[in-house]
């Protein structure tokens, strides 16, 4: 049965598929055939990729290079006894994998939401019955009956229309639901133009059909895009990536100074366990134990702030994601753009008019040269009242909100009419629908046959395409009068609205004599009453944060299943395009598309910012070629089409309303308004985080470098250790809690939005913040050792000693951290006290450093004991004096700096 496996049905008659599947197309299969189709192609489902177990994904999460290094040291505290160490690491190490861990099995899930997607019932003829099944247990071959309402469960070659159009905007991005026919058609045609295909997990809209299935389950295009969802693979994180290559350096750093120190110290006749304990105490000291925990408790708390702002972020990374982002990819329809069909313009044989108004709400004018009209022109409320009387369509009111019941083109035109306060009760009343001729694609027009009942006559309306209409007519209408029709005047207007990405109707009535409608009677004189021109409109908030986003350096590029030269000219509404770019160069069709390799894509995307009627594997070719050129990529979308690239994409984003579920669980973050201008402020929110990332990092790294070299001096020269290995632990756990988390809270900086995104290949300390990380560690080192040396030749305790020492570290910190709110501006010139979480803490970090100091249970822990007065005005003025140092680097690294690396 391979050989039912062919994907070109659209290019073969009814009669030939039908033949294939040695199918009877008014008969059905046999209850033979159905066993054996189902024994081979299985039942009609998507299945599941076998996922990892739990306990497989929970020890995965130790898999990190700064875990291993956590782990070794404190393993090695604990044999060494040194109890309170090893469990304060190990305690770090299992938050840190617990919260990973919830974060992984909460997502994953867009293969069952597929499932579900295709999970319905289907009428079929079988042995030339009609019998309702599940969907599941259809086989290729079965007859399938459709009507309106129906979803399609599964591929299927239409044997078989009546007036039937189909919702495919979950599948192609397409916003107008399609008009579908039997003939077959060129075997190259895309998947857009299948006009004689309907594909699982679409909805039929209007009208009924007969179709015989040609694809189950894995083989529908639903099918491949599971497939697709399936094979994607989720990237790391920007931020991910740098912390994973900044731990594996830093783990070779200490253990190259660990095994340093042991090496001296032996050669320097130390014992071995002594000198082994050293150089754990500088591996604890090196370790920055509070860095995965601060980065997990950001991420968080920035989620926190996004979903207060309609920005549910699924998978923590996304956080920072966002505010490296270079490219996002959007889909057009209802996310630019509101989904929904407006009329903009109508022309007539006099004028051509414009009609504003708001939403579906029947309030509106009529402006001509950009003046309001005080009275309707006779020809458009002779063009609208035929719109309202060939149409299908209701407005209807649900808890003060309009809604279109029907086709979203034909809903236009209700609320055209209704704007023009056509009164409904009295056109009602007035005019009795005798006989109606609805739409169908090949002849692209409908038209209704009404009795006026005032005038005792009968009335043929009708609409459609340009191309069908306007041969029917030959008279106009005018203001006043009828006369000949000037079908170049209207032809050449047609193109322009046209190329301004409007959707042109063509209206047209005529007087008759006739009680029903045939088509060859339409071939007689029609008058022309006008065209009307619609739009599905882009968001206003939408185009401000496409603005937004350009001023913060971000490309933005619009992939859609639309047409070009709708897109192309919603493009430029929304800001993505400038006023000036061609056609040609920034737009991009599927087939053009097809064509290119990968090499040519990557260079076409220096110019291209639309792809039009692309497909789901096209989409994530974009995304794919966009990471080759080291983008950081955003994707939005909403439909089941948009998941694979979601998933691609370095984070995929997707409508929270609108969104279909595959969508939503393909994503790393929703949005519950389906507001794009949202995105604009997850990205401000994201650099945010990331910058007070950095903060946090600029502002321990000097603590734990500070104490490697106080342990790595001091074994050199001999000296007794001036921090104990537990002393080390106290300072890096509480410092990193209640001083250096609080960074997490600081404010945006007033250019965030200004400068452009980071380059995703920039390490992630600059050259600059890393000599002032130095330079701090280096006075750390100098004044603890110098200190410490001064006690002890005063004849003070070691103990006595150390206590100073530590706090000299604890209270550089403080000070520190003050100069850390902004790593580029003078201490003196940002407000100290405008985080008040950072003043907290601080309070907070002095009375523990007190009780640190004098309580005895403390003293006996930690082996320190009280100091003087004069000692702790020491500690403070030397301490102090770090925020000068530090504006000293700051004035010769960033003077010339304007913009942040």
């Amino acid at each position: 049965m391979n050989h039912l496996l062919n994907e070109n049905w659209h290019a073969l008659s009814t009669e030939k598929t039908a033949e294939l599947f040695e199918s009877d197309i008014q008969e059905g299969l046999s209850p033979l055939d159905i066993k054996h189709r189902e024994d081979f192609f299985g039942l009609n489902e998507i299945k599941q990729q076998q996922k990892e177990t739990k306990l497989k994904k929970f020890f995965m999460q130790f898999h990190n290079a700064l875990i291993y290094i956590l782990l070794a040291a404190s393993l090695i505290t604990f044999f060494l006894g040194e109890y309170i160490d090893s469990a304060v690491i190990f305690a770090v190490i299992i938050i840190n994998v617990i919260v990973g861990f919830v974060q992984e099995i909460k997502a994953q899930e867009a293969i069952e939401s597929l499932k579900n997607l295709v999970d319905t019932n289907a009428i079929v003829i079988r042995e030339g019955k009609k019998h309702e099944i599940s969907s599941k247990h259809l086989v290729p071959g079965d007859i399938v009956l459709l009507e309106s309402g129906f979803k399609v469960p599964a591929d299927m070659r239409l044997i078989d229309v009546n007036d039937l159009k189909v919702d495919e905007s979950m599948l192609t991005g397409e916003s107008l639901p399609v008009n579908k026919e039997i003939e077959k058609i060129e075997e190259n045609t895309l998947l857009n133009d299948r006009n004689n295909m309907i594909y699982s997990g679409t909805f039929v809209t209007y009208g009924r059909a007969k179709g015989i299935v040609v694809a189950t389950a894995g083989h529908t295009q639903v099918g491949k895009i599971a497939h697709l969802i399936s094979e994607t693979v989720s990237l790391e994180t920007p931020l991910t990536k740098k912390i994973s290559q900044f731990s594996k350096l830093l783990l070779y750093i200490i253990l190259v100074l660990a095994a340093f120190t042991l090496f001296v110290g032996v050669l320097r006749d130390y014992s071995f366990v002594e000198m082994f304990m050293a150089s754990v105490a500088l591996a604890v000291g090196a370790i920055p134990e509070g860095l995965p925990a601060a980065v997990t408790i950001t991420l968080a708390i920035g989620v926190h702030k996004m979903a207060k702002k309609n920005a549910i972020i699924r998978k923590l990374p996304a956080v920072e994601t966002l505010g490296s982002v270079t490219t996002i990819c959007s889909d057009k329809t209802g996310t630019l753009t509101q989904n929904k069909m407006f009329v903009t313009k109508i022309f007539t044989s006099d004028n051509l008019y414009e009609v504003n108004g708001v939403g579906y709400e029947p309030k509106g004018d009529v402006l001509l040269d950009k003046k309001v009209l005080e009275k309707i022109p006779n020809s458009v409320y002779e063009t609208l009242l035929s719109s309202y009387l060939c149409n299908e369509a209701y407005l209807v009111e649900k808890n003060k909100e309009y809604e279109i019941s029907g086709d979203p083109t034909e809903g236009a035109l209700i609320v055209a009419a209704l704007k023009m306060k056509i009164d409904e009760y009295e056109i009602n009343k007035t005019y009795k629908r005798l006989d109606i001729l609805p739409f169908e694609s090949d002849r692209q027009y409908m038209a209704t046959l009404n009795k006026n009942v005032k005038k005792d006559i009968n009335e043929i309306h009708i609409k459609g395409s340009i191309e069908k209409v306007l041969p029917l007519c030959q008279t106009m209408l005018s203001e006043n009068s009828i006369e000949k029709i000037d079908l170049k005047k209207i032809e050449e207007e047609a193109v322009s609205l046209a190329s301004q990405g409007l959707r042109v109707l063509a209206i047209a009535k005529k007087e008759t004599n006739i009680d029903k409608i045939e088509e060859n009677i339409l071939k007689e004189e029609f008058v022309f009453l006008g065209l009307v021109a619609m739009i599905d409109p882009p968001r206003q908030e939408a185009i401000q944060s496409v603005k937004a986003c350009k001023t913060a350096g971000i490309n933005i590029i619009m992939i859609t299943g639309d047409h070009a030269l709708t897109a192309f000219s919603i493009a430029k509404m929304m800001g993505i395009l400038k006023v000036d770019d061609s056609f040609e160069d920034v737009t991009l069709n599927a087939k053009e598309l097809h064509n290119l390799s990968d090499e040519q894509l990557i260079e076409k995307l220096k110019t291209v910012k639309v792809f039009a009627r692309v497909e789901p594997e096209q989409k994530l070719r974009i995304v794919d070629a966009l990471q080759a050129r080291q983008e950081v990529v955003a994707m939005t979308g909403d439909g089941v089409n948009d998941a694979p690239a979601l998933k691609q994409a370095d984070i995929g984003i997707a409508m929270g309303k609108s969104g279909t579920e595959v969508a939503k669980e393909a994503a790393d973050m929703l949005l519950t308004d389906d507001n794009f201008s949202s995105i604009a402020t997850a990205v401000k929110e994201g650099r945010n985080v990331f910058d007070n990332l950095i903060k946090f990092i600029t502002w321990t790294l000097p603590t734990n470098l500070g104490e490697g070299l106080v342990i790595l001096f001091s074994v050199m020269l001999g000296f007794s250790l001036p921090i104990l290995p537990v002393q080390i632990l106290w300072i890096n756990m509480t410092t990193a809690i209640f001083l250096g988390l609080m960074l997490v809270f600081e404010k945006k900086e007033e250019d965030i939005m200004i400068r452009p995104p980071r380059n995703p290949s920039t390490p992630i300390l600059s050259k600059e913040l890393f000599i002032m990380m130095l330079g701090v560690a280096i006075y750390m080192l100098i004044t603890s050792t110098t200190i410490f040396e001064y006690y002890i030749l005063k004849g003070m305790t070691e103990d006595y000693a150390r206590t100073v020492a530590v706090n000299i570290f604890v209270f550089i910190e403080i000070f520190y951290l003050f100069t850390c709110k902004n790593l580029h501006k003078s201490t003196f010139k940002i407000n100290p006290f405008d985080n008040k979480n950072l003043l907290y803490g601080v309070g907070i970090m002095v009375i523990l450093q007190i009780i640190f100091t004098n309580n005895s249970l403390m003293n006996s822990a930690f082996g320190t004991t009280p100091i003087s007065l004069n000692a702790w005005t020491l500690i403070i003025f030397i301490s102090f004096i770090i925020i000068f140092i530090v504006e000293v680097l700051k004035y010769f690294l960033f003077s010339k700096t304007k913009v942040k690396s």
